[in-house]
């Protein structure tokens, strides 16, 4: 059993890039299935439950100070290359789905708590969806910035984590096969096809240096060191914690750093994605899945806010006029984050892949916000 820190870094670090390292090297087909981010996940929560670490003391100290560090870090990192302006660039129909999709989700995950309230167990109750609907509208890291900033239990995370990645793969597989249905469905909508949409996404050249990464890393922890002390002077409320500021000031600063010249110095989002994978198997090394007998519950309101969402975006679509090609998107785009966005895009149509790039970034921006106002409504909700 690992009682120190540093040996558990070492097998932290270890993990987080393995699998990325294996889909990278050997293009196996279960990662379109199980992307790496999910494996780290599952490979280090069955080590957890299975005791190779002592979680109290230095460790527990450990995890807590890297989840409070590098956070706000990754977050700065992550909007450095999101380009306000291309976004709103892509037009009002474009954005249309996108927010009509945000609504949808917002129905369902209301609604499926009403129905499923009463089974779900007293000690995690609403916890779970409120966390999902930040990664279901931006991605994992928004999962974890709503979990931190509403302060939520651990096992919350983990069902929120494993609810996550069931439903997501579920849903990836739906939304690849409808595409040859699209004409048919655009027949219904009287929609025209998007694919002849094409937006430029702004994009760093050059190697990834030495250098850059450490100047990355120093600006990053500085953002995140900046966006604590103002967080400090903020007044703090039920509803708005220390932590809660600080998330939506590192964004904002990320937001802010992106239209300078920085948005040109490669490397950032390369380090935002390592960072989010340690920062997942972090928090899955906390895990000891205690009542974990609730999840299949948690998996069919997953599976039930999915279905609910799609019927009243099918709907809106024959209102306005959506078409098949963006209204997937634009769903993968909240449900699946920028990693998965671009690759569904591409199956419909390569001009369409810097659309998804783009909504999946105003996932990203959104996906906190919104998570943190979910966790109010499905609290007030309880019975």
């Amino acid at each position: 059993m690992i009682q120190t820190v540093w040996p558990y870094l070492a097998l932290m670090l270890g993990i987080a890039g393995l699998f990325p390292m294996l889909e990278r090297r050997t293009q196996w087909r279960v990662f379109s299935v199980m992307p790496p981010i999910v494996m780290v996940y599952l490979l280090v929560t069955a080590l957890s439950v299975a005791g190779a670490w002592h979680v109290q003391g230095e460790i527990q100290a450990a995890q807590k100070t890297l989840i409070a560090q590098i956070l706000p870090a990754m977050l700065f990192l992550l909007m450095i290359h999101c380009d306000l302006r291309a976004i709103l660039a892509l037009g009002p129909r474009v954005l249309a789905v996108f927010f009509s999709t945000t609504v949808c989700l917002f129905i369902a995950f209301a609604t499926t708590y009403l129905l499923f309230r009463n089974a779900l167990p007293a000690l995690t109750k609403w916890e779970p969806l409120a966390a999902l609907s930040g990664s279901w509208v931006g991605g994992s890291a928004n999962l974890i910035a709503v979990a931190q900033g509403a302060g939520l239990s651990e096992q919350s995370i983990a069902l929120a984590l494993l609810t996550d990645a069931l439903c997501y793969s579920v849903w990836v597989a739906v939304l690849f096969s409808v595409g040859r249905l699209a004409p048919a469905f655009d027949r219904w909508t009287r929609a025209k096809s998007s694919a002849d949409i094409i937006a430029a996404v702004p994009e760093a050249k050059g190697a990834i240096t030495p250098d850059a990464v450490l100047l990355w890393l120093g600006l990053a922890l500085g953002a995140g060191v900046a966006s604590r002390w103002i967080a400090g002077m903020l007044p703090e409320s039920q509803y708005v914690s220390a932590t809660s500021y600080t998330i939506m000031i590192a964004t904002g600063l990320g937001l802010v750093a992106a239209h300078t010249p920085l948005a040109r110095f490669p490397g950032a989002s390369k380090i935002a994605s390592a960072l989010l994978i340690f920062i997942v198997a972090i928090l899955a090394s906390q895990s000891n899945f205690e009542g974990i007998g609730a999840a299949p519950w948690y998996i069919a309101c997953g599976l039930s806010i999915l279905l609910i969402h799609a019927a009243l975006l099918a709907l809106l679509a024959k209102l306005f006029r959506f078409d098949l090609y963006l209204c997937g998107i634009a769903s993968l785009a909240h449900v699946g984050g920028v990693a998965a966005t671009p690759v569904l895009a591409a199956s419909y149509s390569p001009a369409l892949v810097p659309v998804g790039i783009l909504l999946a970034l105003l996932g990203y921006i959104l996906g906190t916000g919104f998570g943190l106002v979910m966790a109010q409504v499905l609290a007030a909700l309880a019975p």
